[in-house]
């Protein structure tokens, strides 16, 4: 792996770990609260009412997946590389600052070291104390204007309330929906709304999402899969503060002697009315859902993967070798990674992954 490709991992570790638990999704219950009772469209209500624009909290994430605990040192182990793997396995903490819709700073904090992402209009840096390494990302100009365009920054962000969107905005008649019993989360209390697959093919068995009964924002999420007792991802608030950040926060200055890799973000097609897009166009749009509901099954075309990230020695080692291919298998997440380039992700079996790759 060369130095570049080093150094992009940080850049990676959280968009990443976001699309990781866009298929997914600490809560640890509080002493139980008083509250009016109210119906699961209610606090489905107060949500999509929400109109929290800036916080600043601390959260934690823990992940019980059944995958091995990431080395981030040793021999073929790259400095400051740890994968988004490492974010899904054991707990981490991380300080999360939001100002808008195009200010947030995100600093996960491990044991030796710090990680930082700072998102601020049109730029973006991801730094990584451990190797004392940076990359800053920049927009395009906009042909739309004179400024630059900005970078997605709140919905990014690995936040109680980007996950729940995620769920959320996938219930249909295949999802049951119930109300639990109210909660204190971060010092605040909240409704627990509950979404029950009725798919026979999901991993999942549950996810809770608690929601701030004065601001209808979710403060943390749970899901449980099928055949396991313990939680086996959840991510919580447990300090929560919905005052305006210092502005100092979103400002980013590398620190002395570290190595800085300038990367600048393609620009988007503009859209036309004289011709539908073209193939290459659609092949870098995203990836394509195939299935519905639970059962949906995300994939990715060949060269969508990021140079060097699947050469990553952490997460090498949780790949395992099928026919065409490598995949990794979690208790709530399968991943399959074809020969060809091509990968498909879904919280569904590994043999329905291959049903979908040879359907196309």
């Amino acid at each position: 792996m060369t130095r570049a490709q080093q150094r992009w991992l940080p850049a990676l570790l959280i968009p990443v770990a976001l699309v990781m638990a866009v298929l997914l999704g600490s809560v640890q219950a509080g002493a139980a609260v008083s509250l009016p009772s109210k119906t699961a469209d209610e606090i489905l209500a107060m949500i999509a009412r929400t109109d929290v624009r800036a916080l600043s909290g601390t959260v934690e994430q823990s992940a019980g997946l059944g995958l091995p605990e990431v080395p981030t040192t040793g021999p073929g182990i790259a400095p400051g590389a740890a994968s988004a793997l490492e974010l899904l396995t054991g707990t981490h903490t991380a300080r999360i600052f939001v100002d808008g819709p195009s200010k947030a700073r995100l600093q996960v904090l491990d044991q030796l070291a710090e990680r930082d992402v700072v998102i601020n209009g049109g730029n973006a840096w991801f730094y990584d104390s451990a190797d004392n390494s940076a990359t800053h990302l920049s927009a395009p100009a906009s042909p739309a204007s004179d400024g630059h365009e900005s970078m997605p920054s709140r919905s990014t962000m690995p936040t109680p309330e980007a996950v729940a969107r995620s769920f959320l905005a996938a219930i249909d008649s295949s999802t049951e929906v119930s109300v639990g019993d109210a909660r204190s989360v971060a010092g605040r209390s909240a409704y627990r709304l509950t979404l029950n697959p009725r798919s026979q093919e999901t991993l999942v068995d549950s996810v809770s999402i608690d929601v701030d009964s004065q601001t209808g924002l979710p403060l943390g999420i749970e899901v449980r899969a099928k055949d396991q007792e313990e939680p086996a991802y959840s991510l919580a608030f447990t300090e929560l503060n919905l005052s305006t950040p210092d502005a100092g926060l979103f400002e980013f200055t590398p620190p002395s002697g570290a190595s800085i890799t300038e990367e600048v973000l393609p620009p988007k097609p503009v859209p036309t009315l004289a011709a539908p897009p073209d193939a290459g166009q659609l092949r870098h749009s995203g990836p394509a859902p195939t299935g519905e509901g639970w059962d949906t099954v995300l994939a990715f075309p060949a060269g969508s993967v990021p140079p060097g990230f699947l050469s990553n020695p952490q997460l090498s080692q949780a790949l395992q070798p099928v026919a065409g291919g490598r995949a990794l298998t979690t208790s709530l997440l399968s991943v399959l990674v074809l020969d060809d380039g091509r990968v498909y992700a879904g919280m569904v079996p590994l043999d329905r992954l291959q049903s979908a790759a040879a359907a196309q």
